[in-house]
């Protein structure tokens, strides 16, 4: 009887071991969730209800995944879900170190190390901005740097509306002068030259003002994503050296001598080709003998 209150007690602490250990890694998950849901996600410049401030929101984020393309796919979804669009986006591999190891006359292991990385562009409703930032920090696996910047343009966007009311105004104006009876032709040119003028002001303040209003209803996300540096190794054949394809001694032996053979023909015919040097040469010395060496005597 002992001995069975004795197992069942040592039952009871294990199972409580067992549940108290599972609670603490849920906790700990928890409490990393909620570290990374602090890092990632921001209240900056959030526009209240019925306010005329207009604000430019930008997010700057780069952080380490265990996975770029799978983090990339992730990103790419979530964009979507909140109604916002994919930019600019560049995966690509770097190569940090390749080297190859012989491992038989006719194998050779491939090893290479590499990096994997992507830079991403997205752009999100303004309103879903921290949604979507608080949506992406799930992927993170160590946090490099997060930026988010909010600029005011409620001002920028009101002098533009301004100016284009001026312009309106001064275009009303300037049209009624050139309609009027007894100008002279040079009055009326400098009014249609002052005309256009005032027209291209307007249209490139309404055009400053649609890229703001652009700006302010969506943000724009810059994110940088890397992972571990990853080694892959494949084996392939080995090229074989040059000497590999000479023929054997014996044959180029022969072939030796057949060249051989053909160089010396060919100096023997070349001594034909100049058989005049010599001659020449062999008169020049009789000559040379018959008259110079007697006028010496």
């Amino acid at each position: 009887m002992t001995k069975i209150v004795k197992l069942g007690l040592t039952v009871v602490a294990i199972v409580t071991l067992i549940i108290s250990c599972k609670k603490g890694e849920a906790s700990e998950e928890m409490a990393d969730v909620k570290q990374t849901d602090s890092i990632a996600s921001s209240s900056a410049a959030v526009e209240k209800p019925g306010s005329t401030r207009k604000f430019i929101r930008t997010a700057d984020l780069k952080f380490k995944v265990k996975d770029v393309t799978k983090s990339t796919y992730a990103i790419e979804n979530i964009t979507n879900k909140f109604n916002g669009f994919v930019t600019y986006t560049n995966l690509q591999s770097t190569i940090t170190e390749k080297f190859e190891t012989n491992i038989s006359k006719d194998s050779t292991l491939e090893t290479t190390k590499y990096t994997v990385e992507n830079s991403i562009t997205i752009r999100v409703p303004n309103t879903r901005l921290d949604t979507v930032i608080k949506s992406i920090a799930k992927q993170i696996d160590f946090l490099d740097y997060r930026v988010i910047k909010a600029d005011d343009v409620s001002l920028k966007m009101l002098s533009n509306q301004m100016a284009q009311n001026r312009s309106s105004n001064q275009e009303k104006r300037v049209e009624k002068a050139i309609d009027t009876k007894g100008k002279k032709i040079n009055d009326i040119i400098e009014a249609e030259n002052t005309l256009a003028n005032q027209k291209e002001q307007k249209d490139n303040s309404k055009l400053d003002n649609l890229s703001l209003n652009d700006q302010v209803n969506f943000s724009t996300l810059t994110i940088e994503i890397y992972q571990h540096e990853s080694l892959k190794q494949q084996m392939h054949a080995s090229s074989k050296d040059a000497n590999f394809y000479k023929p054997n001694i014996g044959i180029r032996i022969l072939d030796s001598l057949s060249s051989g053979w053909y160089v010396l023909l060919n100096i023997i015919a070349f001594i034909f080709e100049i058989w005049w040097f010599p001659f020449l040469g062999l008169i020049a010395y009789f000559v040379y003998k018959k008259f110079f060496k007697k006028e010496k005597e």
